[in-house]
């Protein structure tokens, strides 16, 4: 079996089907039928339960078609032990596809002119199209060969003769005569596998690897000419014509903090810090003897507590800003130049990949707006793809993508040509501002409202996909259930088979009458969840590399005569689930993106974002990639851009917008090492993702390299000069074991040959551009310019073999390559472990926000949320991904950030324990001290006053608001006493039990309330997290009850230690003040829960006290039990 897998990673064979009805009702019950092999009908518009005779498929007619075309309208499936295969499409949404680009549609930038044929135009190696005539009319290399065998040449378009036939016409009939090969044709130079060699540790050196060609890259399969630069002549070295004649601007500038509230900032860090040991010296010199035991468990809360804030409080000595020049970015990379005379875009690609699982909990026309937002960005057309990754496998996500394909082509020249902000059609259309201020263009509100109504046309196609399909698969079920019964029948098996073995599967049907190949909405083997083949279907085919202007139309159109009218491309994925097999979550299918997009578009940088998350403001893609292309900017990792969120409630009464750990923590850390990957809106380098060190990464050591030593050598991205010294050091060292080096290559990125050669191309496209001599890893001007080659079956073939859920065994993809595996908090993970390499990270916070999307703001949800993420933590901390275990490359300021990351959940035990301490304070009489002493009082003062100067200081230097602050001290209190005891529990489990953790997508529908934007606010779901903190509210209320009521009935009142055990009830019930709104629901309509969990819990603890401390007379009451 390992050698069938191996074979057909090597070389996938694509099979294209297109058979009659007939073929596939003969197919309904038999055995063969459980494969992958989905069979296309004759006509895709034929209504179930039609008596009329089916028409042969003209494809069928078609042999001699070039393969080419079967890309965009075809849906590519595959599998394990299973042949790939390309399932034409005629037909992939029930509305009509009017957009070149759009799969399934009839037409194509470039499709043959002839009526009734739509192969693609003739092309040559470069993918520059080939005309014959100069009328300008485009035509196939069939309808060419069949024009001057029968057509006396003359061409069809001007009935003019064609012009030096001979040659055109020789390279049409050899080109037919060669078959169609399944190897893609790279431009990248294959390297000889002799030259692959171990580095000193004796382990392969995948950085001599990634650079051991000498040979010329260009942008995808492009080829960089080699007369790009000036000096060698293999196209690699010398400096540009252009950059000493002119002066050297950077992309980015780092903002410092105003040294006058920085340097108090520090100064009250260092004061706090003294002003905490003093005050835990006094604490631990001077016990509680009248309460020992209520002292005992102060003060090591308190010790607990001061270590957290340490932990918490260090990484943000370092805060920074940034901010960013696009109008260099367009003057270096887009201007035209004597590398780049057109004025070409010489920007780097981007793959842009948005997940999603559960079309129930995540409503598709949220993704489909966050797709659109993503084909209207502000960024070369041809430089940009997006996939979708539908990890569900559902139809209902699949057609709403296509669905928004062809809406696409309606919005994005909307957007351009109005200069739209934002660029997803829902929130624009739900602005609350004036849409026509400072729209100058005197059609704009005809075009909006046009727009306005095709959009709430979309919305409803989208919203009765559901039971459009559903109807749809009813119908074709009913259908063949009546031809077997039928069949069934004329058989006369009426005396052999019993009619219950009719079984017909109740399959989920695609609009072209063909079964879907991956999940049914009736689960079904080999089509449920967690049980289907590989999908690829591309959308929107891979734009042409010059603009296409649209055409000035009638009245009731959108005059795009001056747009750009291109999409990018865009592409749907679902990878292949089997049973038996760990598919790791979002970590997994985000892996699968990664290796189909390097594949079919090798963008050298990757943007990821959840389906609710939006691109809000259009250049964010060109801010990011002036991080990139700056100088220096071969060492970022990642950019991190800020979460946004939209539908809050203006109080944010859950701190749901988490401005304190974005605006301030992810901003100081950028001044250390970088920030945080957080899940989405990020920007990645390829390169780092698959697991190479930052290019002259020098080894670093630190204060804490004899504690925390280099574990192993780590392979390391070089320069092109290190390289050549390796290679001549290399060739002196004599012989090696060719087969070993050979044998690392699938270890590490699999068997795929495609996949290894990309890395070569993406390492190279995504260096900066050398227009200074400080940039030392650079790239020439004007190296990506040229087209892509075009995408073929074959390409696709082999993006349906590495999404497969073999492909990852035995390789190093979840564990060094790609995201990493083994924890609910993905996305720590895999930034820690770049960051251990010693790879930078930037937090880019624009002035426009960058992305927004959607946050739970149901307490429920809210609270779950935080859970997982507390899980995450968990794992972290039980896992080698522990910071107490990092090299020596991780700063130690970074290290204690991610030590505070693993740790954090743990404080929940001793919160909870001090949460307590008042109402066990006023139960008992005592106080946590002897006395309410002035020393205490002093102690306690000053350390209250540095905390609240402090939240000063970083409210001026981040720009939150107080109120912000407040809200994130409420909610750290809230989830640390539900969420995160949890969460140390659960891991606790896996760790000791190996029980493994699950976890359900949060819902991100609406409430009931249609009318209420905040409905889901007031919407009171159970769940047992909620009893720690109700139960402390309770204890505490009836502790302050009873200790009020014996204060002021005793002979001799104590109003010190009532006073101070009050305020510190208060200071709890103060914080979880959110948390008691939460269950009051809307209007003061509290749920019967809440009354019944409060009377067990005050009758509980009446009993317990009565038990301890019984009334006088009653002494059996309780027993002999007294406090120690």
């Amino acid at each position: 079996m390992a050698t069938d897998s191996n074979a057909l990673r090597k070389a996938p064979t694509i099979h294209h089907y297109s058979a009659s009805m007939e073929d596939l009702d003969s197919e309904i019950g038999s055995g063969e039928y459980a494969s992958y092999m989905v069979q296309i009908p004759a006509t895709p518009d034929n209504l179930p339960g039609d008596s009329r005779e089916i028409s042969k498929n003209p494809l069928n007619g078609n042999s001699q078609r070039n393969e080419d075309e079967f890309v965009s309208s075809s849906l590519f499936t595959g599998g394990h032990n299973c042949a790939t295969r390309a399932l034409a499409k005629d037909k992939v949404i029930d509305s009509e596809t009017s957009h070149p680009q759009m799969a399934g549609s009839k037409g194509s930038l470039t499709s043959c002119a002839m009526p009734g044929c739509n192969a693609n135009i003739m092309t040559n190696s470069q993918g520059v199209t080939i005309v014959p005539c100069e009328c300008d009319f485009k035509i196939c290399r069939d309808c060419y060969r069949d024009a001057l065998q029968s057509g006396n040449a003359v061409c069809p378009g001007c009935k003019e003769a064609y012009v030096e036939q001979e040659d055109l016409s020789k390279k049409a009939v050899d080109d037919d005569k060669q078959s169609f090969h399944l190897e893609r044709r790279l431009s990248l130079m294959k390297s000889t596998e002799s030259r692959l060699v171990r580095n000193q540790s004796n382990e392969f050196d995948y950085t001599r690897f990634l650079h051991e060609a000498d040979k010329s890259y260009g942008y995808g399969n492009a080829l960089w000419p080699k007369d790009a630069v000036d000096g060698d002549n293999d196209g690699t070295g010398g400096e540009p014509k252009t950059f000493v004649e002119k002066q050297w601007k950077p992309l980015t500038r780092k903002l410092k903090i105003s040294t006058a509230i920085l340097s108090p900032y520090r100064f009250l860090i260092l004061v706090r810090i003294v002003a905490l040991a003093l005050f835990m010296e006094w604490r631990i010199t001077n016990p509680n003897e009248d309460a020992i035991w209520l002292w005992g468990m102060s003060v090591i809360c308190e010790l607990w507590f001061g270590f957290s804030w340490l932990l918490d409080q260090l990484p943000k000595l370092c805060p920074v800003g940034r901010v960013v020049d696009l109008d260099v970015l367009r003057e270096k990379f887009e201007t035209p130049s004597p590398d780049n005379p057109e004025g070409k875009s010489d920007l780097p690609g981007i793959d842009i990949f948005v997940s999603t699982a559960d079309p129930e909990k995540e409503p598709p026309l949220v993704t489909a707006n966050t797709i659109l937002s993503i084909l209207a960005a502000d960024y070369p057309v041809e430089k940009l793809a997006c996939y979708v990754s539908d990890d569900g496998g559902a139809l209902l996500t699949f057609e709403a993508m296509a669905e928004a394909a062809s809406f696409a082509s309606i919005w994005v020249p909307f957007c351009r040509k109005h200069d739209i902000e934002p660029r997803n059609p829902d929130s624009y259309f739900n602005l609350k501002r004036d849409p026509y201020k400072n729209k100058v263009r005197h059609d704009f509100v005809r075009d909006r409202r046009r727009v306005k109504r095709e959009y709430d046309e979309f919305k409803v196609r989208v919203n009765a996909l559901s039971d459009s399909i559903r109807r749809r698969s009813d119908a074709y079920n009913t259908r063949d259930e009546v031809r077997a019964l039928k069949r069934w029948r004329e058989n006369n098996n009426d005396e052999f088979e019993p009619m219950d073995i009719l079984k017909i599967p109740k399959a989920t049907w695609m609009a072209d009458g063909t079964h879907w190949p991956g999940t049914w909405t009736i689960p079904a083997c080999e089509h449920s969840r967690g049980d289907h083949a590989s999908i690829i279907q591309v959308m929107l085919d891979p734009p042409s590399d010059e603009p296409l202007k649209g055409t000035a139309t009638d009245s009731n159109s959108t005059d795009c005569s001056e747009v750009d009218i291109r999409l990018p491309m865009l592409v749907y994925v679902s990878r292949e689930k089997r049973p038996g097999y760990d598919h790791n979550k979002k970590a997994g299918a985000m892996n699968a993106l990664v290796r189909s997009s390097a594949i079919m578009s090798n963008g050298p940088f990757i943007l990821n974002l959840d389906c609710d998350h939006y691109i809000f403001n259009s250049q964010v893609l060109r801010d990011g990639m002036c991080f990139m292309m700056d100088r220096n900017g071969d060492r970022i990792c990642y950019v991190q851009f800020p979460q946004r969120f939209e539908g809050i409630d203006p109080s944010d009464r859950y701190a749901n917008h988490n401005t304190v750990f974005f605006d301030v923590n992810m901003r100081a850390l950028d001044g250390i090492q970088g920030p945080f990957y957080v899940g989405t809106g990020c920007l990645f380098r390829r390169t780092a993702l698959y697991g190479f060190e930052p290019p002259l990464a020098k080894d670093q050591t630190n204060c804490c390299s004899c504690c925390f030593p280099r574990r192993k050598k780590v392979v390391r991205v070089a320069s092109a000069v290190e390289i050549v010294s390796e290679e001549n050091r290399s060739l002196a060292m004599g012989e090696y074991d060719e087969e070993m080096n050979i044998s690392l290559i699938p270890k590490r990125f699999g068997n795929s040959s495609m996949l290894i050669d990309s890395i070569r191309v993406a390492a190279f496209q995504c260096q900066p551009l050398a227009d200074h001599p400080s940039v030392k890893n650079g790239r020439p001007p004007g190296a990506l310019i040229l087209p892509r080659e075009p995408l073929v079956p074959s390409t696709v073939g082999e993006a349906i073999n590495v999404i497969s859920c073999w492909y990852e065994d035995k390789t190093e993809w979840g564990h060094d390559v790609g995201w990493i595996y083994g924890s609910v908090t993905e996305d720590v993970v895999t930034g820690y472990r770049m960051h251990e390499r010693g790879w930078r990270s930037v937090y880019c916070a624009t002035k426009r926000e960058a992305f927004r999307g959607s946050a739970p703001i149901n307490l429920t949800d809210r609270l779950h949320q935080v859970l997982r993420w507390a899980t995450g933590s968990v794992e972290i901390f039980f896992s080698r991904n522990n910071a107490f275990l990092a090299g020596p490359r991780l700063k130690f300021l970074q290290r204690i950030a991610y030590l505070n990351v693993g740790i954090y959940p743990f404080t929940s035990f001793f919160l909870i324990v001090y949460c307590f301490l008042p109402a066990l304070c006023l139960f008992s009489g005592q106080f946590i001290v002897q006395s309410l002493d002035i020393t205490f009082l002093v102690y306690l003062l000053a350390i209250t006053l540095t905390l609240c100067a402090l939240a000063v200081l970083e409210i001026k230097w981040s720009g939150i608001s107080l109120e912000e602050w407040w809200r994130n001290e409420q909610f750290w209190l809230i989830g640390g006493t539900s969420a995160h005891l949890a969460a140390v529990l659960q891991g606790l489990l896996k760790v000791i039990a190996g029980i493994e953790i699950s976890f359900t997508l949060t819902s991100k529908s609406g409430g009931d309330d249609g009318n209420d934007e905040f409905a889901d606010l007031y919407i009171f779901k159970w769940t047992s997290l909620m009893v720690p903190p109700l139960t402390i509210i309770m204890v505490n209320l009836i502790a302050i009850a009873v200790a009020f009521c014996r204060t002021i009935y005793s002979n001799t009142p104590e109003w010190s230690q009532l006073m101070g055990g009050v305020f510190f009830s208060f200071w709890v019930l103060a914080h979880l003040y959110p948390f008691v709104k939460g269950l009051m629901g809307r209007r003061g309509k509290t749920p019967t829960i809440i009354y019944v969990w409060s009377g067990l819990i005050s009758i509980s603890i009446s009993l317990l006290w009565v038990a301890i401390n019984p009334p006088s007379g009653n002494a059996e009451i309780g027993g002999s039990f007294q406090f120690p």
